[in-house]
């Protein structure tokens, strides 16, 4: 059995059993309350420069298949778990967590105390570690955490974004015989997506939602997303601070008001950017299935699907040309907003889910009905 190693920049050293690839990976080190949706979570392009450490006590019980992923390879830099179940028991199974993370060369520590790592996380915020199963030398380890780039900083998203432009067709299939999941839309409409690290079921929503989808890179320029003659421009979540993205924020800034637009996640950040807004990293971010947040519209507790580390400054936004849209209850930071103006809208959060709960797929069909007005106007 491998010994695995899990060094903080603090000082603070865990040890645990090693799993997965041999090797040794660094990266910002964050956690996940979600108690299912490991391989969501794996493949979220989001990840991209994370550890990311699991609460629920036993990962892996339900195996890995080629359905869930929500990209095409895992980009978390590491896994850190209390259990690592050997076993893998659910008909829809093809290998365990282990051998999906393997083929990847993903590190796994297990035998972790979670709970002291996850509170320790809580206190003194999200930190810098190492993960290895081939060093023995704490000191060693901890001093190549505290030599690994902040997150702050780091631009992330064009690094995971597609190279190329594509088409995405698929629309939500149900994940068993006895899944009731209506029919798409007549695919009616043609959405424009920036891919700043783009999640596979924001893809199948949009067209389940009744649109074609073109995706592009993260630095398509506007000119180049108006030649393709889109309805709208969707957002995409992704990695990294959002404040080095100046560039694909110009872009957007040139593109509001020429179409409805909708951002999700780092989408939400960019487009807040691109209006004169700022953003703050947050001590240690967002990141589960079960985070409750207020629509002051409707006057609604939605429990959501979050992963961010960074979030808007609500004081930063033109209050002359912005509705706050959505509260977060857990800690006040702001999770969506629409433009007075401009047929606008984004959330912070993930109303995709995958994993996670669906009460906010309603945003959604607010685009569609967006594209679909500003249609209207223009007929």
């Amino acid at each position: 059995m491998k010994k695995a190693l899990l060094a903080l920049e603090d000082g603070t050293v865990f040890e645990g059993k090693g799993f997965g690839a041999s090797g040794e990976r660094g990266g910002e080190v964050v956690f996940n309350t979600a108690i299912t949706g490991y391989q969501e979570i794996f493949t979220d392009p989001s990840y991209a420069g994370q550890i990311v450490v699991l609460t629920n006590p036993q990962i892996g019980n339900y195996g890995a298949n080629s359905a869930d992923p929500e990209a095409g390879r895992p980009y978390i830099e590491g896994l850190v778990v209390r259990d690592l179940s050997p076993i893998a028991s659910n008909w829809r199974s093809e290998e365990t967590a282990e051998a999906f993370l393997a083929r990847s060369g993903i590190p796994i520590a297990s035998e972790i105390d979670t709970r002291a790592l996850v509170r320790r996380i809580r206190i003194h915020g999200a930190m810098r570690g190492v993960l290895s199963t081939e060093c023995d030398d704490p000191q060693k380890l901890v001093e190549k955490a505290r030599s690994i780039p902040p997150m702050a900083g780091q631009e992330l998203a064009t690094k995971v974004s597609a190279r190329e432009r594509y088409v995405w067709e698929e629309p939500v299939r149900p994940c068993s015989p006895s899944e009731r999941v209506p029919p798409p839309a007549p695919p009616e409409r043609h959405v424009v997506a920036f891919d700043f690290g783009i999640k596979r079921n924001i893809l199948r929503r949009l067209v389940h939602a009744g649109c074609r989808v073109t995706v592009v890179p993260a630095a398509t320029r506007a000119e180049e997303v108006l030649a393709l003659e889109p309805d709208g421009i969707f957002l995409s979540n992704g990695p990294g601070d959002p404040e080095p993205l100046e560039g694909p924020a110009a872009e957007v800034r040139k593109l509001i008001g020429k179409r409805p637009m909708f951002g999700i996640c780092l989408g939400h950040q960019v487009l807040a950017l691109a209006l004169g807004g700022k953003t703050f990293k947050l001590k240690f971010g967002h990141r589960g299935a079960n985070h409750p947040v207020l629509h002051y519209e409707r006057n609604v507790v939605e429990i959501t699907s979050q992963n961010h580390g960074f979030a808007v400054d609500p004081d930063s936004l033109n209050a002359n040309e912005i509705d706050l849209t959505h509260i977060n209850l857990n800690d006040q930071t702001l999770e969506g907003f629409r433009h007075r103006s401009h047929p606008l809208l984004c959330v912070q959060y993930h109303p995709e889910a995958a994993p996670g709960p669906h009460d906010s797929r309603y945003l959604f069909d607010d685009f569609i009905r967006l594209i679909d007005e500003w249609r209207g106007a223009r007929a």
